[in-house]
């Protein structure tokens, strides 16, 4: 039985609706598609820009460590050096200053 309105005709009509279904589906999936791709791009340049903005902030530390180890590398040797010195100046400038506290100490409790 035929039905009317459906022939050869009719089934084209179906088949280019299903053809134009499919291509708004596609038409769809690639809109959301770009704008996935869109944020992907954003997101990556934003992260190149931080990976810049971090890379220049370790420079800057690498340079200030540099600066404060050499400054503490000076420190170091002046202290080496003081430690090779003599050990009789250093005896003497202990000695001068316990009777120096000695004296003040004395000196507080003679005016009491």
């Amino acid at each position: 039985m035929r039905r009317p309105g459906l022939g050869e005709g009719g089934s084209g009509n179906y088949v280019a609706s299903g053809y134009s279904m499919h291509e708004e589906e596609n038409e769809h999936l690639q809109e959301g598609l770009r704008a996935k791709v869109n944020a992907l791009k954003s997101l990556s340049i934003d992260i190149g820009t931080e990976v810049k903005y971090q890379n220049k902030m370790l420079d800057d530390m690498d340079t200030d460590f540099d600066s404060t180890g050499g400054l503490l590398g000076a420190t170091i040797g002046r202290v080496k050096q003081l430690s090779r010195g003599s050990q009789t100046k250093l005896l003497c400038y202990m000695l001068l200053f316990c009777f120096f506290v000695f004296f003040i100490l004395y000196w507080f409790i003679k005016l009491r």
